[in-house]
């Protein structure tokens, strides 16, 4: 007689972060039978920015009135350019970061640096150099050579430096936020000659069960890395978090997008309910005005050790995701979560350990949002992190 088989959630499963008690999913806190007992199937909608923050939420302009933000004293942001990192092995993350899907741009006289493209606009996506395991801090534009001038005038500040060596040029300066973090700004980079279309990757059409333009075309794939288009965002564990908070955001055009908290018995924290909450992660997006931008560029959660969490860079589409994380396995590095779709910012995640040990995500389909977007709340926990995927392990919450 054949075992009957039962399904079950997946095996060591949390039902929180399986969909039974998710805050911010459509009909999370409803219920998942119909009146004649039927169990609803999964739904995806999308929905605007408003509705799926909740009423847990701010306007932006509010949030800076209540922190006393000076909007006309900070350093002018444009974007998130590059990350740079020293590591003790440049041949073994060059071989890794070309299997993560950058190009090597340039490589110094000496051979101890090296610049990493995508396929996007930037010159370059990442910078990295010989020496001891070290975080060198995410690199932003600036709107002009006075903001440079503004941030080498911040106490701890470098001097402005010159890159000569650098693909496109440009002048850095590097400051230290309140715990040690190096941050790093960058004004008068050559923009990089224009791509030739071809580089470009194609849409692919998808047919659904009612739309179906793909008539007498197949979808067919090849097999390798996923290329990077741009740097998407980067985040740090920190013990200060107030602290770490209010020194981005006065400093720079660094704004909120959402908030994490967790309930406290004391008058701290914010809670629109009446509720006594205190924020413990954030995800912030620069502040362009009506502009659309990235969800969020920069965030901070609490830790008992101050360190880099993770670095992320944009791809093409799903199919692609999914291409790379095969390709990385079959490579033989070290899958730490994924993939999966994160309900904060929408994107589908993909997150690895280096050759060197630093996290490094690939993400693709992510939420834009702008000076009109509500700062929102949630409560923190592993159901916050994800709305479909592995389960989380232990060491991406260290």
């Amino acid at each position: 007689m054949a075992e009957t088989q039962t399904e079950t959630i997946p095996p060591q499963g949390n039902s929180s972060q399986w969909g039974a008690t998710r805050p911010v999913t459509i009909d999370a806190n409803g219920s998942f039978q119909t009146p004649d007992g039927e169990i609803k199937p999964n739904l995806g909608r999308t929905v605007n920015d408003v509705e799926a923050i909740g009423p847990e939420s701010e306007p932006l302009s509010s949030w800076q009135k209540r922190n006393n933000i000076d909007t006309s004293k900070q350093i002018k942001l444009v974007k998130l350019a590059h990350m740079r990192y020293q590591h003790p092995d440049l041949e073994t993350i060059t071989t890794f970061l070309r299997d993560f899907g950058m190009h090597v741009v340039k490589t110094s006289e000496d051979g101890e640096k090296r610049w990493f493209r995508g396929y996007g606009p930037d010159q370059y996506v990442y910078y990295a150099q010989k020496g001891p395991k070290t975080f060198m801090g995410g690199t932003f534009l600036v709107e002009s050579m006075a903001d440079l001038e503004k941030a080498a005038a911040l106490p701890g500040a470098s001097e402005i430096q010159e890159m000569p060596e650098a693909p496109g040029g440009g002048h850095l300066v590097t400051l230290r936020d309140p715990e040690g973090f190096p941050v790093n700004v960058m004004y008068g980079q050559t923009p990089p000659p224009q791509r030739e279309t071809d580089e470009l990757p194609q849409k692919v059409i998808l047919n659904d069960e009612t739309d179906k333009p793909r008539v007498r075309q197949f979808n067919r794939f090849r097999p390798g890395p996923a290329a990077v288009h741009k740097l998407g965002h980067y985040g740090l564990c920190v013990q200060q978090f107030d602290t770490q908070l209010e020194w981005y955001t006065r400093h720079f055009n660094i704004v909120p997008t959402d908030f994490l908290y967790v309930p406290v018995p004391s008058e701290q924290g914010k809670g629109t309910d009446g509720q006594k909450n205190k924020d413990v992660a954030v995800f912030a997006h620069i502040d362009r005005g009506s502009d659309p931008v990235d969800h969020h560029s920069f965030f901070m959660t609490t830790n008992p050790t101050s360190h880099v969490h993770h670095c992320s860079f944009e791809v093409h589409d799903y199919d692609t995701q999914q291409l790379g994380h095969q390709w990385l396995g079959k490579q033989g590095y070290t899958s730490v979560w994924g993939i999966g779709r994160h309900i904060l910012g929408s994107q589908i995640f993909d997150y690895w350990w280096d050759t060197t040990g630093n996290m490094i995500e690939h993400y693709a389909d992510g939420d834009l949002v702008n000076q009109d977007t509500p700062v929102g709340w949630g409560m923190a926990g592993d159901e916050s992190l994800a709305v479909w995927g592995p389960e989380v392990p232990k060491w991406f919450l260290q």
